[in-house]
């Protein structure tokens, strides 16, 4: 089964990023193929070296977790509108388009947008 995961928001001060990639998590396993895609302010959720607040989520350690099994894909046109480098994400993510979208949204068993 593939499964798309739309996330739109910030890393953080809402809570819908981090809802998305625990359920992306929850969702990965060996019959399921899991793909995030960032789109607006949700593409931050990507960014290196992170350090937040002991006992806070940390959302770079949840995107190295979903990249086990599945992809992060991040808006091309999101980050470069937000003057956001390929060069500032984390390791495994990758830059892709709204073209590439549109092809794994037709191709997805399931898409869910947070």
């Amino acid at each position: 089964m593939n499964i798309l995961i739309i996330l739109n928001d910030p890393p953080y001060g809402t809570e819908r990023s981090y809802n998305g990639l625990r359920m992306a998590k929850a969702l990965s396993n060996n019959e399921t193929h899991v793909s995030v895609f960032l789109m607006a302010d949700a593409i931050v959720c990507a960014k290196q070296g992170q350090n937040v607040p002991q006992g806070f989520y940390n959302l770079e350690l949840m995107i190295n977790s979903v990249l086990r099994k599945g992809d992060v894909l991040l808006c091309g046109t999101c980050m470069d509108a937000r003057g956001f480098s390929d060069s500032e994400v984390i390791k495994g993510t990758q830059r892709s388009t709204m073209k590439e979208l549109a092809e794994r949204t037709l191709a997805a068993d399931k898409v869910l947008v947070f």
